[in-house]
């Protein structure tokens, strides 16, 4: 009767053991929308523009597209439901009379085509348009515009420090 209960007992602890391996832990990579929005929110802040032209390509700093009280405007883009986006001023406003919040719009991620839909400021137009995502990665992220009639882009290089 003693053997009988030690050998369920082994049997019993080996099951428990071998039961708790099997399950194979894999790592989940973070999706485009977990990258641009973090958990909840996240900023991005304009760090270069490249005019990549056919014939001429060259690229300007942030603050040779921008005016200084522009620099630190932010894009934030919010994981929620509704695909909320602003563009909001950051500590240096251009005008005392400006609202923290310039614009409020919605975005779309295509995964199909890495197509990210935005609302631009009024700066670059201040309309809608599909930029390619070039490079997204949890602190850099790059956008590219395509003009197919002139055979130009601009591409937008973003910097955020924010999870």
């Amino acid at each position: 009767m003693k053997t009988y209960i030690r050998y369920t007992a082994i049997f019993g602890l080996l099951a428990v053991l071998s039961s708790s391996c099997s399950e194979k832990i894999e790592p989940k990579p973070l999706t485009y929308t977990q990258l641009l929005t973090g958990t909840e929110k996240k900023a991005w802040v304009l760090s270069s523009l490249t005019i990549i032209d056919e014939k001429d390509p060259f690229e300007l700093p942030g603050n040779q597209v921008l005016d200084p009280c522009e620099l630190d405007d932010q894009f934030v883009f919010y994981a929620n439901e509704e695909k909320k986006m602003e563009y909001s001023n950051g500590a240096t406003k251009c005008r005392t009379t400006e609202p923290e919040i310039l614009i409020t719009d919605v975005w779309q991620l295509t995964n199909a085509n890495a197509t990210l839909e935005i609302g631009i400021p009024r700066i670059f137009g201040g309309f809608k348009l599909p930029f390619v995502i070039k490079t997204l990665t949890e602190n850099s992220l790059v956008l590219e515009y395509y003009f197919g009639d002139i055979d130009a882009s601009y591409r937008f290089s973003f910097t955020s420090s924010s999870k």
